[in-house]
């Protein structure tokens, strides 16, 4: 699968899901500090799941109607955040292709997976 991380997203997670065969561009690599909705814009462009850790995203997909491929956004306390990138990985592996067109809120212990308005 293709993804976007998002300079918010744990480096962790990025080398996970490339260890495992994804194609993951990461951000800082390649635009650092670019403003959200260029990201966003970016992960469409590209064709790529944007993965990030910044619930400002939720905010121009559900309150600006921005469009996407699909969101996935991490919300890992830092007392576990050694298990972010596994979980990740194994949320990749177990849902596949049913990530694209959706929301994602990972958190420990839980997965929520709501449909991007108007996909």
């Amino acid at each position: 699968m293709r993804f976007l991380a998002d300079e918010s997203c744990d480096f962790a997670v990025i080398h996970a899901l490339r260890a495992s065969g994804h194609d993951v561009i990461a951000v800082s690599e390649v635009t650092p500090r670019a403003e959200d909705s260029e990201v966003i814009r970016l992960a469409v462009r590209e064709k790529r799941i944007l993965l990030t850790e910044d619930k400002d995203f939720g905010r121009l997909v559900y309150s600006h109607g921005q469009k996407t491929l699909g969101v996935i956004l991490l919300r890992f306390p830092t007392s576990v955040r050694k298990q972010i990138a596994k979980d990740v990985a194994k949320l990749v592996k177990l849902q596949g292709e049913r990530l694209i067109g959706g929301f994602i809120t990972v958190q420990p212990g839980g997965i929520r997976i709501t449909h991007v308005p108007g996909e």
